[in-house]
């Protein structure tokens, strides 16, 4: 690994008036507004140009989308039963902070969004009506249309959550990196993440994110005016859409500015109350036998083509379809990994990978088939058994497909109220958490940036949503997450060679020469009576704060000053959150260690919440210390200048070491 970033010099205070990464955060925003007033002043050009662009990615480089989504699930399956699977997201005595049964749950909430309530019908009925290859609405097309359907929302879909999110949480947790992109990168290009590099990859990071949320919420969007038009005749048009838009987006822009974090919060975790309801509801009120017997066996058929389908292109029977459905969730998967990957990094410190990869693939995937099932699986037998006309209704108008099938249960206008509702909601916590994961990245992890630039970033997505439906409808969303997506992939590939090469070197930093060295503790061990009162004791803010300026300033000081009488040129740099020693080794690269704040919370049912968000909840704040050459973090709260220095110098010992110096 290249050697760590040196923090020599003191950045200037930020303005409270604005906390961002310049580069990041101003060209992200120049490009999104390049691209609103394109599509708003030239929509005909727009369109046609989507068009243009959506044909050359499907036809040139589809077979990239593939490949690589393709070894993103062969990569997580590696890191699971590979000796990585063993490596904790967090230092070794790290604890999981949640349950199993409040991590599924909170993983459960990951997966619920607007695209289930969009999908959950309009994709089955599709692939039963039009299928890629063969005749439709026959019992053969029924079955492959529940394998498309499991294909498409399955195991890739969350294998390409797992390595944003994975790769956040070990370099977060482990390494003691901040919650960034950026960080995955540093195995391969070092300090150079903080650079030019750095920024253009956060850029890609925010531009795929903002295109990935605004196609969620124009498909959101499409379903609450379909909801209207059916249950009060209100008309189905682009003006009515973009009037809806505005208006929700509103609602989310309000709770922005208004701090209704907690009520965020709650209406999360309604969402979840509100479509488990709806979907037992359907399940209850339908076939029920029926579709847990389709469920067992849509599984077992998933399985067992899902090799053939991953690599799958058509390329002997060409047609549109595949750019339409598989390309378009790829990319839209990839466009949202960022804003799903941060939100299961924060709830997952203290997992083993293998934990993390087994209970990200498996929870999430087994209830989205569960509930495409039960929606799917009824609107093709309505339609089947000739109870509704589903097919030519999917085929002709998608969004109206849902409020179709519901109506032929009972209390049908209750279920089109509430699932219309439940996009309501869904639009206004995906809208307003996922501003607030893009300024996360525009601000560089700042703690607490300012309300407008969540609220920025809020209504850029509802207008993006707005701009794309006007330059094209469902053929510009799906050409924004396919292209959007397309510059991360290549990042994300670079992510996994950059969480492999950490994880190689995950112990080659602990020679066995140094097995004896004391770890850190003086006279041999720390008694346990002060390790337990280190434990068992909650520090805020300012206790932490002073322990770096005085315990921990006075320890890098001291070793500061004997490595300079031996003609060497460390330098110790003190910001607002973190301590840092720095010891210059030439062609060798540079020794770094730093002992951070950190603060620790417990996330919400929300996609993804700032610190801020809790800023009126009590947090505990623990000193770490972490050396990111080699070595994990250390929780160093309430150690002696002592411990603090044979931590140091133990770190240091292998550094040299590793660096063949000795």
């Amino acid at each position: 690994m290249t050697e760590p970033p040196p923090t020599t010099e003191m950045p200037p205070q930020r303005s409270q008036r604005i906390q961002v990464s310049p580069p990041v955060f101003f060209i992200s925003a120049a490009l999104i507004l390049a691209f609103v007033l394109f599509g708003s002043l030239f929509a005909g050009e727009a369109g046609r140009l989507s068009a243009a662009v959506q044909a050359t990615i499907i036809v040139d480089l589809g077979w990239f989308y593939v490949l690589a989504v393709a070894g993103f699930l062969l990569f997580v399956l590696f890191l699971m039963m590979s000796r990585y699977g063993d490596v904790k997201l967090g230092p070794d005595e790290s604890e999981p902070e949640f349950s199993y049964l409040s991590w599924f749950a909170m993983l459960f909430s990951a997966g619920m969004g607007i695209g289930l309530l969009f999908f959950g019908v309009a994709e089955p009925i599709q692939h039963y009506a039009l299928p890629p290859v063969g005749e439709g609405r026959t019992i053969e097309s029924a079955r492959q249309a529940m394998v498309l359907t499991f294909f498409h929302w399955g195991l890739h879909a969350w294998a390409i959550y797992i390595v944003v999110g994975l790769a956040l949480a070990y370099f977060a947790f482990r390494r003691g990196l901040p919650l960034t992109i950026r960080s995955s990168l540093y195995p391969l290009i070092g300090k150079r993440i903080h650079g030019p590099i750095g920024h253009a990859i956060d850029i890609f990071a925010v531009i795929g994110t903002m295109f990935g949320v605004a196609t969620s919420l124009g498909f959101g969007v499409l379903q609450v005016n379909a909801g209207f038009a059916h249950l009060f005749g209100l008309p189905t048009n682009v003006f009515i859409q973009i009037v809806l838009i505005a208006v929700i987006t509103g609602m989310a822009t309000l709770s922005a500015v208004a701090g209704l974090d907690k009520g965020i919060k709650r209406l999360s975790e309604l969402n979840i109350v509100l479509a488990v309801s709806l979907l037992v509801f359907v399940l209850v009120t339908g076939s029920t036998v029926f579709l847990m017997q389709a469920y067992v066996q849509n599984i077992g058929a998933y399985l067992g083509s899902v090799v053939q389908r991953t690599f799958r292109m058509y390329a002997y029977e060409p047609n549109a379809w595949f750019g339409d459905w598989t390309l378009f969730y790829w990319g839209w998967w990839i466009s949202w990994s960022p804003f799903v990957g941060m939100f299961i990094a924060r709830i997952s410190r203290g997992r083993t990978i293998r934990e993390f990869v087994v209970g990200v693939l498996l929870v999430p995937s087994l209830f989205t088939f569960l509930w495409m099932t039960v929606f799917g699986n009824t609107a093709i037998q309505m339609d089947l058994s000739g109870a509704a006309d589903l097919a030519t209704t999917a085929v002709n108008d998608m969004p109206v497909a849902l409020f179709e099938t519901l109506e032929q249960l009972p209390f049908s206008v209750v279920a089109s109220g509430l699932a219309t509702l439940l996009v309501i909601t869904f639009f206004v916590t995906s809208a307003d958490s996922g501003a607030l994961v893009i300024d996360t990245i525009t601000s560089g992890d700042a703690p607490n940036p300012p309300v407008w630039q969540r609220v920025f970033w809020a209504v850029s997505a509802g207008v993006v949503a707005a701009v794309l439906l006007v330059a094209g409808g469902l053929e510009a969303l799906q050409t924004a997450a396919i292209a959007s997506a397309l510059p991360f992939t290549v990042v994300m590939v670079f992510i996994c060679y950059g969480l492999l090469r950490a994880l190689q070197m995950e112990g080659k930093g602990t020679p066995t020469d140094l097995s004896t060295v004391d770890d850190g503790k003086p006279d041999g061990e720390i008694g346990w009576q002060h390790r337990l009162a280190n434990i068992l004791h909650y520090h805020d803010r300012d206790s932490v704060a002073v322990f770096l300026a005085g315990t921990a300033r006075e320890a890098l000081d001291a070793v500061a000053a004997q490595m300079r009488e031996r003609g060497l040129s460390p330098t110790v740099a003190q910001q607002e959150d973190h301590l840092a020693l720095v010891v210059p080794h030439a062609e060798r690269g540079a020794f770094h260690y730093t002992i951070r704040a950190r603060g620790f919370r417990a996330p919400s049912f929300a996609f993804a919440e700032s610190r801020k968000t809790h800023g009126s909840e009590r947090l505990h704040y623990r000193a770490v210390a972490s050396s990111p050459d080699s070595d994990q973090s250390r929780d160093v709260t309430d150690y002696s200048i002592d411990q603090l220095i044979n931590d140091l110098l133990n770190r240091y010992a292998r550094f040299r070491h590793a660096r063949r110096m000795e």
